[in-house]
């Protein structure tokens, strides 16, 4: 940091001392090239000071001195003679505060030092532009301002109104466009309090038609159960020949309608398992499960499903856990049948692979593999959409309903886990079912 150097001292006697010192501060900033509101600011800090210093003390001076490097415009003002004994000193302290708290706000720095013996320190700071700042060019400066004559207290006044006329007129420009930003934000928060209550009113239709959406499949998926179980034990007794022999275009016509209703049941049972969850009427029964249990009931159940002989279905002996597992049974034999049953519709030949992979950060993952068609990765998501099916030709051959694993999704979450999938179109798939590995880990 570099010295300053002094360009002007002016001293501090009188009332016309306090106005010169207010104009050379105008003078030396308008010299250094700083804007019209800056040369306000510094005028006005320097002549509030130095007020304070000509009542509060005699024989004061301003000094004004420049640093070149960082630039900055420096301004003394102290007071050292005697304390004067006229009527307005008493009041000096409250001014000299207001004084210096004016001061702050318009310098970038000020700093009093106040002696035991009363004297008074001020000095303050100002960033200026960097250009001419050589010392030819300060001295030029000081010859400059010495030959430079202040004004009478009638042109400072002038001044000063014209100072002030400057700034009330910024203020009003500035009301006026605080005043338009009102009214525009005013506008804004009425469009904002619009747009609420339209989407509230929305989200109110959405929910009322999503009950309604709810309480119709419940209750067609109920009016359909009855006649469906009816249909499919009538054809049960036709198959078994309990009323006599059938031709074989007649069994075979028999099947078709036997197929026909336990697709259209498997249907109706999904829609009335999401009509439930959706109205949060589906209860959790936790209890602990055996993973070596569950795989036999699995194997026994999805036996019939095994007729093609190109395609395995394995399931790998689980291997202890560290942890219990504890979740709803009933619920998680439903997502692996439906990821079973689905990875053997879509697989022609190779293996389906049903395996407990074990506990990893307290969660229990199942996994079921196939070697089948394989899912593209933008399809990935869709297969989780209530009625969404992929376009292949094996999907026109395997019929579903679209809606088994939208379900799977729904029931994980039903038990504090998730479902994901890892494919590869061509390359088989493999789904995965995660289950925390406690009840007390489970999310509410």
């Amino acid at each position: 940091m570099t010295q300053a150097i002094r360009i002007l001292q002016v001293g501090i006697d009188s009332a016309e001392d306090v106005v010169a010192v207010r104009q050379r501060a105008r003078q030396i900033a308008a010299l250094l090239n700083l804007s019209v509101q800056d040369q306000v600011r510094i005028a006005t800090a320097v002549s509030e000071v130095a007020r304070c210093a000509r009542d509060r003390q005699s024989g004061g001076r301003a000094t004004f001195a420049v640093r070149p490097q960082p630039p900055q415009l420096h301004v003394t003002i102290v007071a050292e003679g005697g304390a004067r004994l006229d009527s307005a000193n008493d009041a000096a302290p409250a001014l000299l505060d207001e004084a210096l708290i004016t001061a702050q706000r318009l310098m970038d720095d000020c700093q009093i030092e106040t002696a035991t013996t009363g004297a008074l320190h001020v000095a303050m700071s100002k960033a200026i532009p960097a250009a001419g700042l050589s010392l030819p060019q300060l001295a030029r400066l000081g010859a400059l301002l010495a030959g430079t004559p202040v004004q009478n207290t009638f042109s400072e006044v002038e001044q000063q109104n014209r100072e002030l006329a400057q700034a009330l007129a910024e203020l009003r420009e500035r009301q006026e466009d605080l005043l338009e930003l009102t009214r525009e934000l005013e506008d804004t928060n009425r469009g904002v309090v619009a747009l609420y209550a339209e989407i509230e009113d929305k989200a109110e239709r959405l929910r009322k038609a999503d009950e309604m959406k709810s309480r119709f499949l419940s209750n067609t998926s109920h009016e359909l159960r009855t006649p469906l179980s009816s249909i499919r034990a009538l054809t049960t007794l036709l198959l078994d020949r309990m009323d006599g022999p059938l031709t074989p275009e007649q069994e075979r016509q028999v099947s078709f309608i036997a197929n026909a209703a336990a697709d259209l049941s498997e249907l109706v049972n999904d829609l009335l398992d999401l009509a439930k969850i959706e109205a949060g009427k589906v209860e959790v029964n936790l209890a602990p499960i055996q993973p070596g249990e569950l795989f036999s009931a699995l194997k026994g159940m999805l036996r019939p499903l095994t007729r093609n002989s190109a395609v395995e279905l394995v399931f790998v002996d689980p291997a202890p856990l560290p942890l219990p597992l504890v979740s709803d049974e009933g619920k998680v034999t439903q997502i692996l049948r439906n990821f079973i049953s689905n990875a053997l519709k879509f697989t022609e030949q190779g293996q389906v692979v049903v395996q407990l992979l074990g506990e990893e950060d307290g969660r229990i993952t199942f996994a079921v593999s196939d070697s089948g068609i394989g899912i593209s990765p933008e399809n990935q998501q869709l297969i989780f959409e209530e009625f969404s099916q992929i376009a292949h030709p094996l999907q026109r051959r395997a019929k579903g309903t679209g809606l088994g694993l939208p379900l799977c999704r729904k029931l994980a979450v039903l038990l504090g886990g998730e479902v994901d999938v890892r494919s590869a179109e061509g390359e088989g798939s493999t789904f995965y079912l995660r289950l925390p590995g406690a009840a007390a880990e489970r999310k509410p």
